[in-house]
């Protein structure tokens, strides 16, 4: 047992050169543009350790044709398209108004090419992001997307085209509909990523048997919620030892909505924990995940949350 004296556990984490207060990260979708969540009385940004933008193209989208989000069992189908203002626009008029000074934002950059991905890293190197994700996996847009994602070549020119574009750290979404993961993150490293984010949602669709007909615009959506969650700790053990390897650190997610979660992730190898999907229910999730770590950590003798990190036993 923890003596009563033990200092309280230190939660904040290195990741690709970063100093986050907090393993936990918004993830890209789930808090808008960054200005949505702080409308919620009782959120604080100290528990985060960055929010992840909405994800951004260069020019313009209008996104999906409706409906464009589904409730499904455990889980939740969405298929927004990529909506955004386009990448000036993001930063001329909605980075400057973050709180920039409460905790880290980082882009989401979305292509349908590889020069179209190379220049929004150069639009955003000079911006007030501190990292920029790479999407090359969103599963409900019919350009680009997936076919970058589920192809470890060509998810590896995406980060070729952008690692001279920029000294930002670059932080490569991984598709878990991918046949192997391990090794498209294995190009992506050696194209020149810095971190990994594992794992974007899976494709599903739901149908109205009355109609007949896909209940989602774009027939098929992106599964997301505590539904994935077993797939995304076997996607993170699967690319752990690639990652391991070369110092490459994984933000884990997909079904994250408790402190027990958040902790199989990090002793599956989560240097970082994604939350989304459960905000939607609870927008004060993250200090209770924080509060649970806290306690876990304390109980287990841990005086940090990378103690904890890739601790998982054969």
């Amino acid at each position: 047992m923890p003596k009563s004296d033990s200092p309280v556990p230190d939660l904040s984490v290195p990741f690709a050169g970063l100093t986050l207060q907090s393993p936990i990260v918004l993830l890209s979708g789930c808090v808008g543009f960054g200005e949505e969540y702080t409308r919620v009385e009782g959120f604080s940004n100290k528990d985060v350790g960055a929010v992840i933008l909405k994800g951004t193209t260069l020019e313009p989208r209008m996104g999906n044709a409706p409906h464009r989000v589904y409730e499904t069992p455990s889980g939740m189908l969405n298929a927004i398209g990529l909506q955004n203002p386009g990448t000036r626009y993001v930063i001329d008029n909605i980075l400057p108004n973050l709180p920039h000074s409460e905790t880290q934002f980082w882009a989401n950059a979305n292509g349908t090419s590889l020069e179209e991905y190379a220049e929004i890293a150069a639009i955003f190197d000079d911006s007030p992001v501190t990292a920029i994700e790479i999407n090359i996996s969103c599963p409900n847009v019919k350009e680009g997307g997936v076919h970058f994602g589920n192809d470890p070549v060509m998810a590896g020119k995406v980060v070729e085209a952008m690692r001279p574009m920029t000294k930002k750290p670059l932080i490569t979404k991984l598709s878990p509909n991918n046949a192997d993961i391990a090794e498209t993150a294995r190009h992506c490293i050696e194209a020149g990523t810095d971190g990994l984010s594992v794992i974007n949602t899976l494709v599903g669709m739901a149908v109205d048997i009355e109609s007949r007909k896909p209940i989602i615009g774009n027939i098929s959506g992106g599964l997301s919620g505590p539904a994935i969650k077993p797939v995304a700790l076997w996607k993170i053990h699967q690319t752990r030892a690639v990652a391991a390897k070369h110092n490459i650190p994984i933000l884990g997610q997909g079904g994250i909505t408790s402190g027990k979660d958040a902790i199989e992730f990090a002793i599956t190898g989560s240097d970082a924990i994604g939350v989304g999907t459960g905000l939607f229910y609870d927008p004060l999730l993250c200090g209770k995940i924080l509060e649970e770590l806290r306690d876990y950590l304390s109980k287990h003798n841990m005086e940090s949350y990378q103690e904890l990190v890739g601790t998982l036993q054969s």
